[in-house]
């Protein structure tokens, strides 16, 4: 990846991703470029100057270098721009973690992450305040991860009605399907996969209209209940467990791509360090509405020693 210098003639620079070159690649008329999506990654607006005459205020952003086309879909395009119709709109919609909600059953570990036991030998190590979220059995264990949706501001009631064109009704999950699986809040529900790169990552698609297992709307209204991360109207909110895959379960991927590192368990109930196996990854979830993107950060791990 490299930076294109725009500061004299407008330049356009557009390359197909490795999952279009793909389809491209198959010839059998089915290619077809439907839509498209702009963003703004590269683009400080600090330097926008409003105290200086018009033709200047926003010469330094105009003149920034833009980001070379590259292929890789997973590193592209994070901060997508919309079109917003409204013109006196004031406040866009933000996508929150939600680690209040119900004691540490939606809480990250103490390392600033969700952990992920990956089989059952290193789920047996864990009881259920040293906040582990089980990969090989979900359905054995009460955490998960909450997102909530809505307008963070102090300015908007919560009782007021988000309005309709910024409720995020649909979500889109990305995750390394070398590593996990997707599956509702009840450990046991699941949907496939929409489809999986050349990169090995798998995006799924969870809508309000058909998964409520996964995304809910927000009915709270107070603004004193001390289980809500979204100060203002909220939309709809998204519930989901990460499953440790087959690969993980079996432990080859760690000798590979892991670490290692000592964590405190309570195996028979007494609290003990152990050395475990570790994978670093992140879980990037999706607004479809208004192109909100947040990572999750997630961290698989494997019993190795006492």
């Amino acid at each position: 990846m490299a930076f294109l210098d725009n500061s004299g003639d407008i330049i356009l620079d557009a390359v197909l991703t490795d999952t279009g070159r793909m389809r491209l690649a198959k010839g059998d008329g089915s290619f077809r470029i439907t839509s498209f999506a702009l963003a703004d990654d590269e683009i400080d607006y600090s330097l926008y100057i409003n105290t200086t005459g018009s033709a200047y205020q926003d010469l330094q952003i105009l003149q920034t270098p833009v980001f070379e086309a590259f292929t890789n879909n997973a590193s592209s395009m994070k901060s997508k721009l919309i079109s917003i119709a409204d013109p006196k709109l004031l406040y866009l919609p933000v996508i929150q973690l939600n680690e209040i909600y119900s004691g540490n059953s939606t809480q990250k570990h103490a390392d600033g992450v969700f952990v992920v036991a990956v089989n059952s030998d290193t789920e047996n190590k864990f009881n259920t305040d040293k906040i582990v979220m089980y990969g090989e059995n979900p359905s054995s264990d009460a955490r998960y991860v909450r997102l909530d949706q809505g307008l963070d501001t102090t300015s908007i009631s919560p009782s007021h009605a988000m309005q309709a064109s910024l409720l995020e009704t649909q979500y889109a999950i990305e995750i390394d399907n070398r590593f996990g699986t997707i599956v509702a809040s009840d450990g046991t529900t699941s949907r496939p996969y929409s489809f999986v790169d050349d990169d090995d990552i798998a995006t799924y698609y969870y809508s309000l209209a058909t998964d409520p297992q996964f995304v809910t709307e927000n009915s709270e209204t107070s603004v004193s209940v001390n289980t809500q991360v979204i100060s203002g109207p909220r939309g709809t909110i998204l519930q989901f467990k990460v499953a440790s895959s087959i690969d993980l379960v079996d432990g080859s991927y760690f000798d590979d791509l892991g670490s290692t590192k000592t964590i405190t368990d309570d195996f028979g109930g007494t609290d003990q360090t152990s050395t475990y196996k570790y994978i670093d990854t992140f879980v990037r979830v999706q607004g479809m509405t208004t192109g909100y993107s947040l990572d999750v950060p997630v961290r698989f791990i494997r019993f190795q020693t006492d």
